[in-house]
């Protein structure tokens, strides 16, 4: 799918004017402020009332449907309701939770605990599960391994990886953890004050950047925390 203009003002001023392909999966990297969670937004029909968009989309299914569209957030902590068992927070039949629970690879027991039972790891299971309940096309992601250990993010990205390949859906994956983008995703758009500046296969824009932005993000790595330039 192209994403052919993702245009994003506020009174007249241009916040965000990019384009890209998503031909399998996609890394959208850039310094805080870069547009990048503002152009996610725009694709979840998210953005503050007070902003316009003009999007153009080449894609053989529909965006504005909501079941062909998915969200993974950042922090599975937070992304339920820690009163609420799990299995009232999943809209889905008992018979497609519990085999969405067998592709995660958890156990259906889970469902009747309360998310503070479970573990980072296996909550952002849950959250995966939940996502791909409506058998989405494309799964977007907000930098769903930041807020788990290194073992923990291994474990997702590889379940990522077999889910896709299983379920032939698309990723946009929005990070910071060059690592993770690296084992996921094949192509990277580097995104700087709302413009494109670096766009191609990943493991080509890293070994050899043509920008100096790109090339000071990478060197810090993402990892622990954003950077400004």
């Amino acid at each position: 799918m192209k994403i052919e203009k993702l245009h994003i003002s506020y009174q007249n001023e241009t916040l965000v004017n990019i384009s890209f392909d998503i031909n399998k999966s996609l890394a959208l990297v850039g310094q805080s402020g870069s547009g990048k969670s503002l152009s996610l937004k725009a694709l979840l029909g998210m953005l503050p009332e007070d902003m316009s968009l003009d999007l153009d989309v080449d894609s053989p299914f529909e965006l504005s449907n909501g079941k062909s569209l998915a969200f993974v957030p950042q922090n599975p902590f937070t992304a339920l309701s820690p009163l609420t068992k799990i299995k009232k927070q999943f809209f889905a039949s008992d018979k497609k939770m519990r085999e969405l629970f067998e592709k995660v690879g958890l156990a259906y027991e889970l469902c009747e605990r309360f998310p503070p039972e479970l573990s980072g790891g296996q909550l952002q299971r849950v959250i995966i599960a939940m996502a791909l309940s409506s058998e989405p096309k494309l799964l977007l992601l907000d930098e769903p391994t930041t807020a788990l250990d290194p073992s923990n993010r291994k474990v997702i990205i590889e379940l990522l990886k077999e889910l896709q390949d299983k379920m032939g859906f698309k990723m946009l994956f929005v990070t910071h953890d060059m690592k993770s983008a690296t084992d996921l995703c094949e192509d990277i758009c580097v995104i700087k004050n709302g413009k494109v500046v670096e766009y191609g296969s990943l493991l080509e824009v890293l070994a050899q950047p043509k920008e100096e932005y790109t090339k000071v993000l990478i060197s810090s790595n993402f990892s622990n925390r954003e950077f400004r330039i």
